[in-house]
């Protein structure tokens, strides 16, 4: 079990939705030595630092495509949450290079400053797009997995090691449906793109708390995804507004149906514990922890939203978006 004890946490696209509520969450383990947000956007560091005040976090700008940026800034830094990434699927489409810049070459460039700066542990964060991907974004996370999982196998006495947390969508994040639903809701027409999609539902609160767990734990090579519920987006549409009318646009270019988090082919070393999922790389697939511990899921197992054991009603979506303030 790792501890932040006494640590220098490194954040990249520490500015974001999930950095900003991570460092808040940090900073209540009092015995965090500090904590540095490193993102390119000046505005959004200096609205962070007014919030937040406090002399434990330092603000740093730079950008994961530039190596020797990373490699000043991080010297004394114990652990790396890897945060920073292009998202938006429609820009990344429109913009390959720039997405493979930042989300390929950016994971790179992180293994190989962990290594030079002898970082103890980094964690990155990825995304259901990343499993089976049918968009550029979700091609480019999961190269970006692949590169940081195989940050272990370049390692020497064991460190840095290098684990992934997976998870799907944020409600309320920056790109996530439900404030564009709202938003829409005012002018009493909702769109939904195919009236059977399904998706993966999670409170930024709750991935922050499964990342911190996951530094916890991990021991280097792990994919770590939590169990969520599953609700159709347009039983979502109907509880965000359910007096507008909502009209099917039809599927977009690069869009799924269905999220889907585990494939079979890594159900084939995949753990059950009882709030999560584990994907093994091959370092660990004979760990002596992991072998007395997690469950092996079913072979052709596959974790996806519309075949999930965990689904949401109306009445528990609703509670989840007033406990968090959507609704």
């Amino acid at each position: 079990m790792q501890t932040l004890k006494g640590k220098t946490v490194m954040i990249t696209g520490g500015t974001g939705s999930f950095g900003q509520s991570f460092v808040k969450k940090i900073l209540k383990e009092k015995d965090v030595k500090s904590i540095i947000v490193f993102s390119r956007d000046e505005l959004k560091q200096f609205e962070m630092q007014i919030n937040l005040d406090n002399q434990k976090v330092n603000f740093v700008l730079g950008d994961v495509r530039d190596y020797k940026r990373l490699l000043e800034v991080s010297t004394d830094v114990d652990v790396i949450i890897h945060a920073a990434a292009m998202k938006q699927i429609t820009a990344a489409e429109q913009n390959p290079i720039e997405a493979i810049k930042t989300n390929i070459l950016g994971a790179e460039n992180i293994v190989r400053v962990a290594i030079e700066n002898e970082i103890s542990s980094v964690i990155a964060l990825s995304t259901d797009k990343a499993s089976n991907p049918a968009n550029l974004y979700g091609a480019t996370k999961l190269c970006s997995d692949k590169l940081i999982i195989a940050g272990n196998n370049l390692t020497q006495n064991n460190f840095p090691i290098f684990s992934v947390v997976r998870y799907g969508n944020i409600l309320g994040s920056r790109g996530s449906v439900i404030p564009l639903f709202l938003q829409q809701a005012k002018t009493g027409t909702i769109t939904v793109t195919n009236e059977k999609m399904t998706r993966f539902w999670l409170s930024l609160d709750d991935g922050v708390d499964f990342v911190f767990n996951s530094i916890k734990t991990m021991q280097g090579g792990e994919i770590f995804i939590p169990k969520i519920p599953s609700f159709k987006v347009i039983d979502a549409a109907m509880v965000v507004a359910p007096e507008a009318k909502i009209n099917i646009t039809g599927i977009r270019p690069g869009e799924k149906i269905h999220e889907i988090m585990i494939t079979e082919d890594d159900s084939l070393h995949t753990l059950e514990f009882e709030k999560s999922y584990v994907i093994l790389s091959p370092n660990l697939i004979k760990s002596e922890s992991y072998r007395n511990s997690g469950i092996p899921v079913a072979e052709n197992f596959r974790y996806s939203s519309d075949k999930n054991a965990l689904w949401y009603t109306h009445e528990s979506f609703r509670e989840k978006l007033a406990s968090v303030g959507l609704v």
